[in-house]
């Protein structure tokens, strides 16, 4: 079974998980960055999509032509959420847990960490079909006690990430939702066109 890495247009490798972001890391350390085009190709966003996030200062601004690792894991963060949340909703999420996009100092979990442990639980709730309520809370005490020393704020750090892990599964399942609807509205076109 192919597994997305959410965010991205990539797959995980057959053999299993890896820290989602070292999937990316090769090519930012190989190149400075990647430029606009990469990242439309990384996401399947639109550039223009990208630099409305970065106007509304949602993302961070880049520097020169090409966009770094703390702007590529909040376009990330964002891209994931999209489809189940408002972008504003998804940007005071963020807020919540990392402050003010400019600021690292005021961050409860680094993006990277943040990012990684997201697509991890995401990754194991998708391989043991296990996005009931119960199983999520564990996956992510799991994961925030893995990275204890990392984090300021466990609590609400939690709160977000269930609210994240969960909002990527709505977008899943209304994306899989829109393609069966689509495929019915085209049979209904179809059919009363027959008639």
């Amino acid at each position: 079974m192919k597994i997305n890495v959410p965010g991205t247009t990539l797959f995980y490798p057959e053999n299993g998980p890896v820290p989602a972001f070292s999937l990316i890391s090769p090519v930012l350390e190989a190149t400075g960055g990647l430029t606009l085009s990469q990242l439309s190709t990384l996401t399947g966003l639109g550039g223009s999509t990208i630099q409305n996030w970065i106007k509304r200062g949602w993302v961070s601004a880049t520097k020169g032509k090409k966009y770094s690792e703390k702007q590529i894991l909040r376009i990330l963060l964002i891209n994931m959420l999209r489809n189940a949340m408002k972008l504003e909703d998804i940007a005071k999420l963020m807020a919540y847990v990392n402050g003010d996009v400019d600021d690292n100092s005021d961050d409860i979990i680094a993006d990277i960490h943040l990012y990684n442990m997201l697509c991890s639980i995401i990754y194991t709730a998708e391989t043991n079909s296990a996005f009931e309520p119960k199983s999520v809370w564990k996956q992510i005490d799991a994961g925030i006690e893995e990275h204890s020393c990392d984090i300021a704020n466990a609590v609400k750090l939690r709160k977000a990430m269930y609210v994240m892990v969960m909002g990527y599964r709505c977008g899943v399942l209304k994306r899989q939702m829109d393609e069966v609807l689509t495929g019915v509205l085209e049979e209904q076109k179809m059919g009363s066109l027959g008639k």
